[in-house]
C-alpha cells in the first residue's frame, strides 16, 4: 500500500488533469452510497462529528474517505477538520493507496468550479471574483484558469488583511490579484464570483450581478448556511454538482420554500453536462449559477489519478 502525505497528494493533482478526470468520472458515473454520520461523545468538551463517504466503479476501484470535524480543537491549536483517503481494489478489497484526504476534498472542490464553469461561464470571462480568503478560495484561480482566460483576480473577504493576504500570495503566483474594497461593485464588475466561505448569512446579492455573469456557490453544505440571496436565483439559469444538493443547501432550500424557484427549475448537474443530457450556458447575456455541495465521487476520481500518474499515467 502506498502512502501520499499533504505534499505528494497536492503535487499528484495538477489541475488540468483533475478537471479532465472529474469530467470523465461524472460522465461515466459510479456508485456513491449516501455518507454516514457518526458523533464521538467526549467527556470533556464538545462531540467529534466523523463522516464516512464511500464510492466505487464496480471492478475497478473502490475507495473511503473519513473526515473528521472536531470543533474543540481551536483550543487545542489545531485545525478542527482531518481527512484521510484509503483507496483499495474494489474486486479482491486490497488497500491500494492511503492519501491526505484534506489535499483530496480542497483540489477536488476546486476542479469541479472550474469544470462546471467551463460549460457555464462565458468563454470570453477574464474577471475572477473570489469571495473568502480559506483553503479553497486559494486554490481558486489556479483551476479557474485552465478553463477559463483569467487575467484578473479580485479577492473579498470580511477580514480585509486575509484578503491582502491571498491577493498578495497570487500575486506570486503570477495573477494579477487585488484586495477588493467592497464586495458590490466587485461583485458587478467581475465576469465569475466564486464563494468558498462558510457564511450563515447571504454576502452576495443578485441585484450586484451583471447579465452574463456566472455565480459559483461553493459553500452552504448544511441547509443553517447561505452564500447568495433569493435574488441570485431570479431569471438565472440554475445548476447543482449533485442533486443531493437540493436537500443539503441553505442557499437552495430556503429559495425554494419561499417558491422562488422549484426543483425542476434546475437545468442540470455536472453527470448530466459531462453525459451530454443537458446544455450549458445559452447565451452570453445569460446569467448562470452554480451550487455544489460535493460528492464522494469526486473524491474517488482524484484518487485514482494520483494513482495513474503515480504510475506514469
Amino acid at each position: 500500500m502506498r502512502v501520499y502525505d499533504a505534499a505528494q497528494t497536492e503535487a499528484a493533482l495538477p489541475f488540468d488533469r483533475l478537471i479532465a478526470a472529474l469530467r470523465q468520472r461524472f460522465a461515466q458515473g459510479c456508485v456513491v452510497p449516501p455518507r454516514h454520520a457518526h458523533t464521538i461523545v467526549r467527556a470533556d468538551g464538545p462531540p467529534l462529528t466523523s463522516l464516512i463517504m464511500p464510492a466505487w466503479v464496480p471492478g475497478g476501484s473502490y475507495g473511503v474517505k473519513v473526515v473528521n470535524v472536531a470543533p474543540g480543537n481551536a483550543a487545542l491549536g489545531l485545525p478542527g477538520l482531518h481527512a484521510t483517503y484509503l483507496l483499495h481494489d474494489a474486486t479482491t478489497g486490497v488497500p491500494v493507496a492511503l492519501l491526505d484526504g484534506d489535499a483530496i476534498t480542497a483540489r477536488r472542490t476546486a476542479a469541479a468550479s472550474a469544470l462546471a464553469a467551463s460549460w457555464l461561464a462565458r468563454a470570453d470571462a477574464t474577471h475572477l471574483l473570489v469571495v473568502g480568503a480559506g483553503r479553497v478560495a486559494r486554490l481558486l484561480p489556479a483551476a479557474y484558469r485552465c478553463v477559463r482566460p483569467i487575467e484578473r483576480v479580485s479577492v473579498w473577504a470580511r477580514r480585509p488583511e486575509a484578503a491582502a493576504a491571498l491577493a498578495a500570495a497570487l500575486r506570486r503566483d503570477g495573477f494579477a490579484a487585488e484586495a477588493a474594497d467592497g464586495l458590490a461593485a466587485a461583485a458587478g464588475a467581475a465576469d465569475i464570483i466564486s464563494c468558498a466561505t462558510l457564511c450563515s448569512e447571504p454576502v452576495v446579492q443578485g441585484a450586484w450581478l451583471r447579465p452574463g455573469s456566472h455565480l459559483d456557490l461553493i459553500g452552504s453544505f448544511t441547509p443553517a448556511m447561505r452564500e447568495a440571496d433569493d435574488a441570485c436565483f431570479v431569471g438565472a439559469a440554475l445548476y447543482v454538482d449533485t442533486e443531493e444538493a437540493l436537500a443539503k443547501s441553505g442557499d437552495l432550500l430556503g429559495p425554494m420554500a419561499r417558491g422562488v424557484f422549484a426543483a425542476a427549475d434546475v437545468r442540470g448537474t455536472l453527470a448530466a453536462l459531462a453525459g451530454g443530457s443537458a446544455t450549458g450556458r445559452r447565451s452570453a447575456a445569460e446569467r448562470t449559477v452554480f451550487k455544489s455541495v460535493g460528492t464522494a465521487l469526486e473524491d474517488l476520481a482524484a484518487a485514482m489519478l494520483v494513482m495513474a500518474l503515480s504510475a506514469g499515467g
